[in-house]
């Protein structure tokens, strides 16, 4: 069987969970014995990403933008490469990219599942040229999938607006790899910041609106008096609310309780997240935070938004779930720092949960039976 996974981005220093979740993906179906082929632009991809994917074929194309992501890769090469394969994966849903292979999957009868994680929906900047966007070529991707892989249940909801019925739509969680051979040093993430003694909250994401930095920070300020022995780290590439919520942090004198790593990978977020003694996912809006799975294979609890897609954190007694406002949040991080003790057996529980429900190589074998029905049916 030949799959070809496309994705704007495959590096997550650009791409983020979209990305990650590709990538993920790729190297479990390699595990399997599963042909696989990667298709992306050019965006963000490192050397040490592409030496990650040695075993994967990759064809990244250049793009003529960076803010909108025009591939530059022919009419005839799309479609040599949709009509050498046998099941299309296509992760992402405002995607030029995306859209011209499923254009041409129409064209040559090819199936394709479509995985728009988290991204159906409207949502900050370019409202406008969404709206047109959905209207040209939107809607008519997402409605000629042959399965519609749905992140959350409240995503596989966001489907009917689209006009997919039901029975199209499939559930297929985010995931993580587990390595035995993996191991984290929380001590040189705390020396590298300076943080000896401290309580870590840990935001790991971009930095804009949709993912609510401005709300943890607001969030922070809020309780910063009460809990003396608390830092605030956020780990994420600079986006849009970068120089407010430096200028925030400086104007509510917390320059001493709040820091800034920038984009981590690897080895250091691995460290990150495992000195963390929370990590707090803000977002307003949300596909089952992937940050939350890592996190929890650290065995650090969490504590994120009802706009998140994954209640069952609470659930299974793995963190809190609370609104999305300030207010929520800074009552959320004051229950759970307050219990250490609880801090680490939520921790814990959270851990043994995603080892049993959300790791890649087991959720591969849901993806597998997906695609070989599909491909039985051509």
């Amino acid at each position: 069987m030949k799959i070809l996974h496309v994705s704007d981005a495959i590096d997550p220093s650009l791409g983020g969970g979209t990305a990650e979740r590709t990538f993920q993906l790729a190297l479990a179906l390699h595990r399997a014995n599963v042909a696989c082929t990667v298709l992306c632009t050019e965006l963000g991809l490192g050397d040490k990403r592409r030496a990650e994917l040695r075993d994967i074929k990759l064809v990244a194309v250049p793009t003529l933008f960076r803010r909108f992501l025009t591939p530059l890769v022919s009419y005839r090469r799309i479609k040599a490469l949709v009509a050498d394969t046998d099941v299309i994966h296509v992760t992402g849903h405002w995607s030029v990219l995306g859209a011209m292979v499923c254009l041409m999957a129409l064209k040559l009868g090819r199936p394709y599942v479509y995985c728009p994680a988290g991204s159906l929906r409207v949502f900050g900047r370019s409202a406008l040229l969404k709206r047109i966007y959905n209207w040209m070529v939107g809607k008519r991707i997402v409605q000629g999938a042959a399965r519609c892989l749905a992140v959350t249940n409240l995503e596989r909801e966001q489907f009917t607006e689209y006009g997919v019925d039901e029975s199209r739509v499939e559930l297929l969680p985010n995931g993580v790899y587990y390595s035995v051979q993996a191991t984290a040093n929380p001590k040189a993430f705390r020396d590298a910041y300076g943080l000896q003694d401290e309580q870590i909250i840990l935001f790991l994401g971009r930095l804009s609106p949709i993912k609510g930095p401005d709300l943890l920070l607001a969030a922070f300020s809020k309780i910063a008096k009460k809990l003396e022995s608390v830092h605030l780290v956020f780990a994420g590439p600079d986006g849009e609310l970068s120089e407010q919520l430096r200028s925030s942090v400086i104007l509510a004198g917390l320059s001493n309780r709040v820091s800034f790593t920038g984009f981590l990978a690897g080895q250091e977020k691995q460290d990150a997240l495992a000195a963390a003694s929370l990590l707090v996912v803000p977002s307003r809006q949300e596909a089952m935070s992937l940050v939350a799975l890592e996190a929890g294979l650290c065995g650090t609890p969490v504590l994120l938004t009802d706009q998140c897609g994954f209640d069952e954190v609470k659930e299974i007694g793995g963190g809190c779930v609370v609104a999305a406002n300030p207010e929520a949040l800074a009552e959320g991080m004051q229950f759970m720092l307050l219990d250490p003790e609880r801090l680490i057996a939520q921790g814990q529980r959270l851990r043994a949960a995603i080892l049993s429900k959300y790791t890649w190589d087991g959720l591969t074998q849901q993806v597998l039976g997906l695609y070989n029905k599909l491909k039985s049916k051509c």
